[in-house]
């Protein structure tokens, strides 16, 4: 990807990540643990997986990287296991809608602390993005939207607020490879659900999808998506995430027959367009780009 400019390699990189993080609710829901089993399990093989990927990645050099992520490494270790936490406890307590449109505010949350924190600016045409993304995801939820405990209100708010804060905090040190403290997030998720009585043995049935999602497919989505701050701004990668509501609804409906509403599928057609029609504006200036820059070389070797 040598050849691609940082944006580029940024809508690559979390493009990818969203895939992969695609079958979560398929998995989640084929699954029938309580939450906190599922977590404790969840948060051991996540360590573990990150722990193999980071170790054959850095070698030697692995302990030496994690302690250059600093402080704010920590916090994103933290941050990585408060929105798992919040997000599975406020499906729990809450109507799934509730939870959803409640997370929906991760962009413009990150939006605004990368402004408040480090003063980092977004352009008109991406606030707008977000806002209309947002309108799509919130339309898709509101099907589902329900009344719902207090606690599960205020712990989506926390899944809302940790992710946003997660990307926004990777995004103000790209030097640093924050994705090497999800080892820590992952087993600050296992060590919770395990005071709280999650450590219990599921059963083959489920412990075979619980190893097929956090070893084939979180970990790879987990790295990309904590590395897509590296090169795009936290609210842009949150965007992507939104797409994740999108794939993950199809394969539910494909997989276990929950046919979504026509208000989810209207939300998911502004999302998708969306994306698209900022993939092709992005596409169109970096080409733009490369042909001033070609031209400029051009003159400069005529004269």
């Amino acid at each position: 990807m040598a050849e691609l400019s940082d944006r580029s390699k940024g809508f690559l990189i979390a493009g990818l990540g969203v895939l992969f993080l695609s079958p979560d609710a398929l998995l989640v829901k084929s699954t029938s643990v309580p939450p906190v089993v599922f977590l404790f399990w969840r948060g051991l093989l996540l360590a573990l997986s990150f722990a193999v990927i980071n170790t054959v990645r850095y070698r030697g050099r692995l302990l030496p990287a994690m302690r250059a992520c600093g402080r704010r490494g920590l916090y994103c270790g933290v941050a990585f296991a408060g929105s798992t936490l919040g997000f599975v406890t406020g499906i729990k307590n809450t109507a799934a809608g509730n939870v959803l449109v409640i997370l929906n505010t991760a962009p413009v949350i990150a939006a605004l602390l990368a402004w408040l924190v480090w003063r980092e600016r977004l352009p008109l045409r991406t606030w707008i993005l977000i806002l209309v993304c947002i309108a799509g995801a919130t339309l898709m939820a509101v099907g589902e939207m329900g009344k719902g405990q207090p606690l599960g209100l205020v712990m989506a708010g926390v899944a809302a607020f940790s992710l946003a804060s997660n990307l926004a905090v990777a995004r103000s040190r790209p030097q640093a490879d924050m994705s090497l403290m999800l080892i820590f997030g992952a087993l600050t998720i296992c060590i919770v659900a395990a005071f709280l009585g999650g450590a219990q043995w599921p059963g083959w049935h489920d412990f075979s999808r619980i190893v097929l999602l956090c070893v084939c497919f979180l970990p790879a989505a987990s790295i990309l998506i904590q590395t897509g701050p590296r090169y795009l701004p936290a609210a842009e990668v949150s965007l992507f995430l939104l797409l994740e509501t999108v794939i993950g609804g199809l394969l539910v409906w494909l997989f276990l027959d929950e046919l979504p509403g026509p208000l989810a599928f209207a939300g998911g057609a502004i999302i998708l367009t969306a994306l698209a029609v900022n993939g092709f504006i992005e596409d169109w200036r970096q080409r733009r780009r490369r042909r001033r820059s070609l031209d400029q070389r051009i003159n400069q070797t005529g004269h």
